[in-house]
């Protein structure tokens, strides 16, 4: 007899797959039950690592009756081709960030999760954390006043090998630039708690990686629609690698995440419950900032564990591929403002443009 669980199968056994596999198998929701990948050496790594079974294609696994979901963590060009199969095979799919390279795949996959009644979610788990959650709550009830600044800030390190290890990693088009890979998380940050750019003017160069062909820095001005204005600053380049910052400045008060933790969190009007808030996260949590491993998976788990109950409750999950979608488009005008040396304004008119 089938227990309970949701049965996920990974497509992909690269960098990121262990983390996954991890989130999956502390879940009591969840089941790991195949890995897919094309190196064979690589799947042989991981099914002997968690003892699940190995599939040399997609097309294989989505053989697999017990596999409920799939998890596409393959590099980014390749998730829409994977997620409108799997859509098609009746398996519900979790997608790595960004979701794709284009608005016109984002577009198409989710036309084809809802043609054939599955759900999708994408894994911007930073998402989840409590401290961004605070401050989300805080911006939707007002608290904040006119929201004058929000910014981000990620100085991290990636060494030479980090991206010689995989050859997607030094593709432009693949989606490896520090814009649209690691700054992803943060840009969506932005732009889910204060909503969607307006206009960016952003410029890349390569500051410490001069054997890739690929931004290794990233510094944008950005205006949203609210009328806030912000800063991105993003760089791999950035020895030994710091802590991600969120900052949020309203007319009443000014929030500031650090990695995952609060770390400043003033309003004028002091509140009962802001004690508690002061203390949310851990200084001694790993988020990713001295190297691409050097993360926990409880983020990632939290998202799997509510597309697991989003299936079994018939629901849609709390991070949809149409709440990214802005994302993607943000960081589209970014590469587009800086190939032009010139402002964008969104919506992007032409996306192929930008490549």
């Amino acid at each position: 007899m089938r227990d309970s669980r949701i049965g996920f199968g990974l497509l992909g056994a690269g960098l990121i797959a262990p983390f996954h596999a991890k989130a999956l198998q502390s879940s009591a929701l969840t089941e790991l039950v195949a890995v897919a990948d094309l190196d064979a050496q690589r799947l042989e790594r991981m099914t002997a690592a968690f003892g699940c079974k190995g599939y040399p294609s997609l097309e294989a696994m989505l053989e697999d009756p017990r596999i409920d979901a799939v998890s596409v963590i393959t590099p980014n060009h390749l998730h829409h081709d994977a997620v409108v199969a799997s859509a098609a095979a009746g398996r519900h799919v979790l997608i790595e960030k960004p979701p794709a390279m284009s608005l016109a795949e984002v577009d198409s996959m989710a036309a084809a999760c809802r043609k054939a009644g599955v759900k999708a979610c994408v894994s911007v788990q930073c998402r989840t954390r409590k401290a961004v959650q605070a401050i989300r709550a805080a911006i939707q009830c007002g608290r904040f006043g006119r929201i004058y600044h929000a910014d981000t800030y990620m100085k991290w390190f990636r060494s030479t090998e980090y991206y010689r290890s995989d050859a997607w990693r030094i593709s432009r088009r693949s989606g490896a630039g520090v814009t649209i890979n690691q700054a992803f998380h943060y840009v969506d940050l932005l732009q889910y708690l204060v909503g969607p750019a307006s206009t960016v003017h952003a410029r890349m160069n390569n500051l410490a990686h001069p054997e890739i062909n690929l931004e290794d820095t990233l510094l944008a001005f950005v205006e949203y629609r609210c009328g806030a204005q912000g800063v991105v600053q993003a760089s791999t380049a950035l020895w030994p690698g710091t802590d991600v910052r969120i900052e949020i400045n309203g007319e009443n008060g000014t929030a500031i995440m650090a990695g995952e933790r609060m770390e400043t969190w003033k309003f004028r009007d002091e509140r009962p419950e802001d004690a508690e808030i002061r203390q949310y996260g851990s200084a001694s949590v790993a988020t990713g900032a001295t190297g691409a491993a050097d993360l926990g998976f409880q983020d990632h788990q939290v998202v799997i564990e509510d597309l697991a109950r989003a299936i079994m409750d018939d629901r849609e999950p709390m991070i949809t591929i149409e709440s990214v979608r802005p994302t993607l488009e943000w960081s589209l005008a970014m590469y587009l403002s800086a190939k032009l040396g010139a402002p964008v304004a969104l919506p992007v008119q032409d996306e192929e443009a930008v490549w």
